[in-house]
């Protein structure tokens, strides 16, 4: 398969067949993470900048090691370091970024659809690190590639995501990814936080955890979004974590062999208890050591030439 986007933007946009070209490329990529020396040449000369407008740990730290292993150069740019603060608007730094001729751009922004707007305006390849409450697609890209690493298929999977359905950019992604495959995708939290009509995206809805996970082969959780106002559509974090915390008894309902997965940060004794967090049959970590690979993988096949 030629790959030929000059952006990743969305997984909705996707099709089954670049998403599994993308979760190839990123495990030939794995294997770079476990050397002594943990690069290789294949984005020499190459710039790439991340420019953030909200905070991150996981997604800017994964991308600048993505991109340094691969040799290119990285420059970090922070909203509260840059012009932004005296009034620059998000066109005017993106052209100015433009101007000194990076590779790729890799931006996380609060406003849904800010990464779509600067790819239409820089030669730049465009990289969303989650727009708002609207995709994270490359979170949901690591997600599958966990999946599929620890249980050895995506297709036939019983998926549970549980918690801040509303304000979640990772759920989204990864609703609109697994849709595309032959997977049971069970959501469940409490009715102020199911967005209307989420169904219609092909996703069951749940509203007792208990019978959310029942079975499921995967439990996706997610924490409140307090960024968004998402305490302000609960009781208490304490009725929350009573009714959709989860914990062990929750767990054993599931496969035996079922994964645990949470994008982070994680709320430990909100939305998961440190018994489940760091217990057998969690693959948290796992998730952001492939982070790296899938992202090497992206950054190479938007900016590397031929695959």
């Amino acid at each position: 398969m030629k790959w030929d986007r000059k952006d990743l933007l969305g997984i909705q946009e996707l099709s089954k067949e670049e998403i599994l070209f993308i979760l190839d490329t990123a495990e030939s990529f794995k294997d770079i993470s476990k050397r002594e020396i943990k690069k290789v040449p294949t984005l020499r000369g190459k710039t790439v900048i991340t420019l953030f407008y909200e905070p991150s740990t996981r997604t800017r730290t994964s991308f600048e090691i993505a991109a340094k292993r691969l040799s290119a150069d990285t420059i970090n740019i922070s909203a509260s370091t840059s012009s932004y603060v005296k009034g620059e608007t998000l066109k005017d730094t993106a052209k100015n970024l433009e101007s000194m001729k990076p590779d790729a751009i890799v931006i996380r922004h609060s406003m849904p659809g800010a990464p779509h707007m600067l790819s239409k305006i820089i030669d730049s390849s465009v990289i969303n690190g989650g727009d708002g409450a609207h995709e994270h697609p490359t979170q949901a890209l690591l997600d599958l590639f966990t999946m599929r690493e620890k249980k050895g298929k995506i297709d036939g999977l019983k998926v549970a995501i549980i918690g801040d359905l509303s304000h979640s950019r990772v759920a989204r992604s990864n609703i609109f990814a697994l849709t595309k495959f032959k997977t049971e995708i069970v959501c469940s939290g409490p009715p102020t936080m199911i967005p209307p009509h989420l169904e219609d995206l092909g996703v069951k809805v749940e509203y007792d955890i208990n019978k959310a996970v029942l079975d499921a082969d995967v439990i996706m959780m997610l924490r409140i979004q307090k960024e968004r106002g998402g305490v302000s559509y609960i009781p208490s974090i304490k009725e929350y974590s009573t009714i959709y915390g989860l914990r062990k008894e929750h767990v054993e309902k599931a496969k035996n062999d079922v994964i645990i997965m949470h994008p982070g940060p994680m709320n430990r004794g909100v939305e998961i208890t440190d018994e489940v967090a760091d217990g057998p049959y969690s693959v948290i970590f796992d998730q952001v050591e492939n982070g790296v690979a899938v992202r090497m993988a992206i950054l190479f096949l938007l900016i590397g030439g031929e695959a």
